[in-house]
């Protein structure tokens, strides 16, 4: 069985995203590992250089201005790097720039690639997720936050990154059958100095919105104030992934949260119910799921 992991990442440095962690954290079950490094003069491109892995290849790539509207370039950047996996891969395990896996999940992740290698029903592999807030100390608790997603899908040229970059498809627009494993991607997207958080939101929302979003960044604050966007959180009690935990200790803000003022929404406590006494679940699917 080969595994090719696959990447995008622009302006990591910037933005202070944990893309070494990232790529770090799935290195042990993969044969390879292709990233496309978009321009930029922040330093990451030597940054992934550094890494210096005989796995890693480099694709660097020009990001499409005219894909700046509802985070089109975000798919775009990661099938080029999707295209550039070696025709022999099995399976192609995608990880984004804010994502890392847990080494205790590893084995789990190995086994259900072996188990359904050779099965052509299987397109995919849905992972369970953590996504943390403010602080590594916090994770989200509302249906606001993501649930699942595709991270492990096999080397099949119909199959491509979707919309934004959160799943895929294959053909024309269908969903990928997937079985979903006991492993988690603990996402690091909202945790980082309030100032880069800042810088990260303001990019990150004209990707979606496109240039004038940069614009309206220079009348706003220039520190993110993480209490002003809360749905619920919740303590974090489990533990991290062991490649994050030097960039926790270097932690060099104070996010202490009053957690009895974090309050389940009148929408989630009534997807709750119908999830829990009515078995109807609302959460939006991009897969189908393969019993």
């Amino acid at each position: 069985m080969k595994v090719t992991g696959f990447s995008f990442v622009k302006n990591a440095v910037r933005f202070e995203y944990p893309v070494i962690e990232s790529i770090h954290s799935i290195l042990p079950l993969c044969d390879e590992f292709v990233i496309a490094i978009g321009k930029c003069d922040d330093g990451t491109l030597e940054l992934i250089q550094s890494i210096n892995d005989k796995k890693i290849k480099i694709i660097e790539t020009e990001w499409d201005d005219n894909l700046r509207e509802g985070g089109k370039v975000l798919a775009a950047e990661t099938n080029k790097a999707l295209e550039h996996i070696s025709d022999d891969t099995d399976w192609a395990f995608y990880i984004q720039a804010d994502e890392v896996i847990h080494e205790k999940d590893l084995k789990t992740i190995k086994n259900a690639m072996l188990k359904y290698k050779d099965n052509k029903q299987i397109d995919g592999l849905l992972f369970k997720y953590l996504h943390f807030y403010g602080s590594f100390d916090y994770i989200g608790a509302s249906s606001n936050w993501y649930c699942n997603e595709i991270r492990v899908i096999k080397n099949n040229a119909n199959i491509y990154s979707y919309k934004d970059a959160q799943g895929f498809r294959k053909n024309e627009d269908e969903k990928l059958n997937v079985k979903a494993i006991d492993a988690y991607v603990y996402h690091y997207g909202w945790v980082r100095e309030p100032e880069a958080m800042q810088r990260k939101q303001s990019n990150f929302g004209s990707l979606y919105r496109g240039k004038e979003e940069l614009e309206k960044a220079k009348t706003k604050p220039k520190k993110y104030c993480y209490e002003d966007s809360i749905h619920k959180i919740a303590p974090f009690t489990g533990d991290h992934p062991q490649v994050i935990i030097p960039r926790i200790k270097k932690k060099n803000w104070v996010f202490d949260y009053d957690i009895s003022m974090s309050r389940i929404s009148l929408k989630d406590r009534t997807k709750k119910v119908l999830k829990n006494h009515f078995g109807v679940d609302l959460s939006y699917r991009n897969y189908k799921i393969t019993k």
